[in-house]
């Protein structure tokens, strides 16, 4: 099948769309209103974006209480959602109004970040702590209504749980992310393996 998907449809049940570009990573992101209310939620359009510094992006359609607080407040943290947390991750996606603490909702709990004045996700094996860089809103060529906003964060503090690093490497197999597919399905990283690039 083919279709161009800006003027027309793809004649499926479902959108097949987001079960094309996958698996993709969850950031659960963690902010503080500028009223001084906890929130979190999962967004399955994030991904590291530089190295030297490094960087994270994520994409908000349309605009959520977190881009909101990080407007405001200038900062938020990633936490990467381990197996044990899939459900937790998913209660914190439920449309509620900006007042809902959704660490409770979820049921995790709530400590500081280090570098930035922000909550994180205490049982989170892995979080990233950054300051807003930009928000970019996307304006198609094609002049469609478009309802998304990318956000850009300066990572500047990396916080990984000890029993996830051995000798030397973070285990993958150990933190076991959950990351999205399509529709409502999720996958558990549990099986790595390594190639090596030419030339060693």
């Amino acid at each position: 099948m083919y279709y161009d998907p800006r003027t027309q449809d793809h004649g499926l049940p479902h959108n097949p769309w987001t079960a094309l570009i996958a698996p993709r990573p969850i950031g659960w992101v963690s902010t503080r209103s500028a009223t001084g209310v906890a929130n979190l939620a999962p967004y399955s359009f994030f991904n590291a974006a530089a190295t030297h510094p490094p960087f994270v992006m994520l994409s908000s359609t349309p605009r959520k209480d977190s881009l909101t607080n990080i407007e405001q407040t200038g900062v938020f943290a990633i936490n990467i959602v381990s197996a044990d947390l899939a459900q937790a991750m998913s209660r914190s996606s439920a449309a509620v109004n900006a007042e809902c603490d959704e660490f409770r909702l979820a049921g995790v709990q709530a400590r500081a970040c280090r570098s930035i004045d922000a909550p994180c996700v205490a049982q989170s094996p892995v979080v990233i702590e950054c300051v807003l860089n930009r928000v970019v809103t996307l304006v198609p060529n094609s002049g469609l209504p478009c309802q998304t906003h990318i956000t850009f964060g300066e990572v500047t503090g990396i916080e990984i749980a000890d029993h996830v690093i051995r000798d030397g490497r973070v285990r993958t197999d150990l933190i076991q992310p959950v990351s999205r597919l399509g529709y409502l399905d999720y996958a558990i990283t549990k099986d790595t393996f390594e190639i090596l690039r030419p030339g060693g």
